[in-house]
């Protein structure tokens, strides 16, 4: 990644070290629709208090995962039976790899967010050593296990459907908020205890401007009458920053030649791809195959697995290499959720949807989540530094 580039296009960044870990200090509001969580009321309890929240109010109950910067744990509030999730990051590992304002970018993104299918921050501090997020603790772990789990590795189309549409939607949000994800892959889709989907990471998203617009249809049909405006917002600037997961980076990353939200939308017809036959198209023998396959492979459907036409149709308009003839591109999260593989998916009303059934269940009849937590620390190392 070119330091250069990836520092001009996030915010303060000729603000030192120590006043960007101040931002990891300001008070988290609780959001509209998250206001009167149980989790949120005992968040307040302790603000209330007069107190600010920091890592004393938080007891360690088992590490989660670990990044290129930090680690996450599993952590309860103190006095609470309230669990959430706890991303730490250590300050001189950030300092070392230029990654101060990406996680100054990770918190402003975190802090912007209020929906069903993306995490809510509670609370943000810092210590000596550490920069601390307290955010949502997703109990089904990551879509990348669930997936390892199903007997051919693989899920059937009902469930794929159903787990697109609400990435779909969470994406859709996120570019309304001006927000490109840049790092779409299973092991960033958690799932919660509800069986619904929470994105996860924002270290490599990038925080531009959004301008919504009402498209109005055109149609020759007279008979279906007056079609109702589209409402419409994708963020507006482009970056040449370097970042993503090689097999799900966009052809434009790879080249340089700038790229805008239609590299989400590209990630999401591989990990559709991944889900239906259980590997990623472009995958190479190493880093430098991979990216050339993006670039020049053509894709492919094996024949040994019945897939929809539907699915098919839309997993290659997705992949397209032409950002511009990409479906999304034009119309945004529209253009995919009018197309035939969604069809009878009600789009208002998916938070309300029931999680499909599998053939490796995410909890057992108890509730209870089964074997395969999420991946642990590195080495099995567990970086407790932290505490």
């Amino acid at each position: 990644e070119n330091v250069d580039d990836a520092l001009r296009e996030l915010p303060d960044a000729n603000m030192k070290p120590e006043d960007l870990w101040m931002n990891h200090s300001k008070v988290v509001l609780p959001k509209p629709h998250r206001r009167d969580d149980v989790a949120w009321r005992a968040i307040q309890k302790i603000m209330e208090s007069g107190e600010q929240i920091g890592l004393k109010h938080f007891k360690p109950i088992k590490p989660l995962g670990s990044g290129d910067t930090g680690s996450v744990h599993l952590v309860e509030l103190c006095g609470t039976n309230q669990q959430f999730a706890m991303k730490a990051m250590e300050k001189s590992v950030m300092l070392n790899r230029n990654k101060v304002h990406r996680a100054c970018t990770e918190r402003e993104i975190l802090d912007m967010l209020d929906h069903p299918f993306l995490p809510a921050l509670y609370a943000s501090f810092q210590t000596k050593t550490h920069i601390c997020l307290i955010t949502d603790y997703c109990p089904g772990g990551e879509l990348f296990l669930l997936l390892e789990r199903q007997p051919a590795k693989v899920l059937k189309e009902d469930a794929v459907r159903f787990y697109t549409s609400e990435v779909v939607v969470a994406l859709e949000y996120l570019h309304c908020q001006g927000i490109i994800y840049r790092d779409l892959k299973p092991e960033n889709v958690l799932l919660q205890s509800s069986g619904h989907v929470a994105l996860t990471d924002f270290d490599l998203s990038c925080l531009t401007s959004c301008k919504p617009q009402l498209l109005i249809p055109t149609t020759n049909d007279k008979k279906k009458g007056q079609q109702a405006p589209i409402f419409m917002a994708e963020p507006m600037r482009a970056s040449n920053s370097f970042v993503g997961t090689e097999e799900y980076i966009a052809p434009e990353i790879i080249t340089g030649s700038g790229h805008t939200s239609a590299v989400d939308w590209w990630a999401l017809g591989i990990l559709l791809y991944e889900m239906i036959y259980g590997y990623t198209p472009f995958r190479g023998k190493n880093r430098q195959r991979t990216f050339s396959n993006i670039l020049h492979k053509d894709l492919k459907f094996p024949k040994s697995k019945q897939v929809s036409l539907s699915a098919k149709q839309l997993i290659y308009h997705l992949l397209q290499r032409d950002p511009s003839s990409r479906l999304g591109s034009k119309g945004g999260a529209n253009d995919i959720k009018n197309h035939s593989f969604f069809r009878g998916v009600n789009w208002a009303l998916v938070r309300c949807t029931k999680p499909p059934e599998l053939d490796a269940p995410l909890f057992d009849t108890n509730g209870e989540k089964m074997e395969n937590e999420a991946k642990y620390i590195d080495n099995g190392q567990e970086d407790m530094s932290v505490f």
